[in-house]
């Protein structure tokens, strides 16, 4: 095979696990960040339901004193019913009293409530913190993977791209040019193959004399089509089928 088409295509695959990595050093940063707000977010429910445990505790008791406001009027209602003078009064007293045990039953389904919220809470809580100290230690982890994965993939970026330079080095000037020229384009291949008489990179087929030169590999060809290098591999003998 002709050196300069052996290197050309060798240096684009170099290329393309450039780009590869490329592509994965990109990625990590946003994958440690959707890491991390996991845990913020994780946290953050947590201490919201700490925090609505503890104004459910402040509410339930707050409602306990209205409970025991409302004993005390009608301890002192009934106190007064010995003192009134008239049956009117006395059926208004009743009535009274009768408002003020409603409002305790009212008072007692809120606080029926409040005690199965804080049940609920309180084993969320519990579950929480049971978890936290896990959790903290799978985002850490993951991200220390992540980070060493960064750093492997920046420092085998590094070494290819030395290899590429010293690789571009040994092409002749117009070769290495028209390779760059056609890497910038829209599929950023330089180099295709050349399969049944197509050229693989546009799939237009190439007349039969310059198929038969693409063949032997034996200079630099263009794709009359698209102008990409091109290249022949002989296709594997079909297995013999009994």
């Amino acid at each position: 095979m002709n050196s300069d088409l052996k290197t050309s295509i060798e240096l684009q695959q170099v290329d393309q696990r450039v780009a590869e990595l490329d592509l994965r050093i990109g990625a990590i940063p946003a994958e440690i960040k959707s890491l991390e707000s996991q845990l913020s977010d994780f946290l953050h429910a947590h201490e919201e339901r700490k925090h609505r445990l503890a104004a459910n505790q402040r509410e339930r008791k707050e409602l306990e004193l209205e409970v025991q406001s409302i004993q005390a009027r009608i301890s002192k209602h009934k106190d007064q019913l010995y003192q009134v003078k008239t049956n009117e009064q006395y059926r208004a007293m009743l009535k009274e009293i009768e408002n003020e045990e409603g409002a305790i039953r009212k008072v007692e389904d809120r606080i029926l409530v409040e005690m199965l919220e804080a049940e609920e809470l309180q084993k969320r809580v519990a579950e929480a913190a049971a978890r936290l100290e896990g959790e903290k230690a799978r985002v850490a982890g993951e991200v220390r993977t992540l980070e060493a994965a960064k750093r492997a993939a920046e420092d085998e970026r590094s070494q290819l791209a030395a290899h590429r330079q010293g690789m571009a080095a040994t092409l002749s000037a117009d070769v290495l040019d028209l390779y760059e020229r056609l890497r910038k384009g829209r599929n950023r291949l330089a180099v295709v193959l050349v399969r049944d008489g197509f050229c693989t990179g546009c799939n237009v087929g190439l007349r039969p004399q310059a198929y038969n030169d693409v063949r032997k590999n034996e200079s630099i060809l263009t794709c009359e089509s698209c102008q990409r290098i091109l290249y022949y591999v002989e296709p594997p003998e079909p297995e013999n089928v009994r």
